[in-house]
């Protein structure tokens, strides 16, 4: 089990690309950072998700 913006989650094994798809996040729209450590967007493909991991999702949004 992980936390994913302070709640547990059953995402371990799953890709931050497959796991943001699954909850319906648009990936151009998103910070993730894993474990205190942001994740490169070029990277949500490859980087998977793993037990104990603490997640944080951060919607970006534009204004002035």
């Amino acid at each position: 089990m992980l936390k994913i913006n302070g709640k547990p989650a059953d995402a371990a094994g799953l890709t931050v690309a497959e796991y943001l798809a699954r909850e319906n996040f648009d990936a151009r729209k998103v910070a993730v950072e894993i474990n205190e450590e942001i994740v490169p967007k070029k990277n949500f493909a490859e980087v998977v998700l793993r037990d104990g991991d603490i997640v944080e999702i951060i919607g970006l949004m534009g204004g002035g």
